[in-house]
């Protein structure tokens, strides 16, 4: 009686070998799909990337994150409009995808920091430091400071007049 118990473990051990052989043989075989390559975009600022011939639609995952604007001679700006990633897709007018990347939007370097309590500024330090309005700032000093450029702008218009 144990001898047939022994078999049907036996058995039952084999075909979990020959199930689990075949499953890795099978994902071997399947070619696998390569990872889109990486744009590294800075926060309000641009990039120049080349697109692939026949565009006839480019999709932004998330505009929020990136934004692009479409050049002369196959030219793309991407823009940095807030943190994280998104992606980016050119299709050709069949539909089919031409190109496909990521955009990993960062901060900008020498940035700093201050909280103070749930109150958050940032510096520009480069080389001194200086306020820069960056997204997750205090709602006061955003506006307060994004009303000091605009005033300024407005200022230097009329002054160029």
């Amino acid at each position: 009686m144990m001898a047939l118990g022994m078999r049907r473990r036996t058995w039952s051990c084999l075909s979990v070998s020959l199930a689990a052989g075949l499953l890795a043989m099978t994902a071997a075989a399947t070619p696998a799909r390569s990872a889109p390559e990486v744009l590294m975009v800075v926060l309000d600022e641009a990039k120049l990337v080349k697109l692939p011939d026949r565009l006839a639609t480019l999709v932004i995952g998330n505009p929020l994150i990136a934004d692009a604007a479409l050049q002369a001679g196959g030219n793309v700006v991407l823009t940095g409009k807030g943190y994280g990633s998104t992606n980016l897709m050119a299709l050709d007018r069949t539909g089919k995808v031409l190109m496909e990347k990521t955009i990993l939007v960062r901060a900008p370097g020498n940035t700093v920091v201050v909280y103070r309590g749930i109150e958050r500024q940032t510096y520009s330090c480069t080389p001194n430091c200086d306020r820069r309005i960056m997204l997750g700032d205090s709602a006061a000093d955003f506006t307060a400071t994004l009303g000091q450029i605009g005033e300024r702008n407005t200022k230097a218009q009329a002054a160029g007049r």
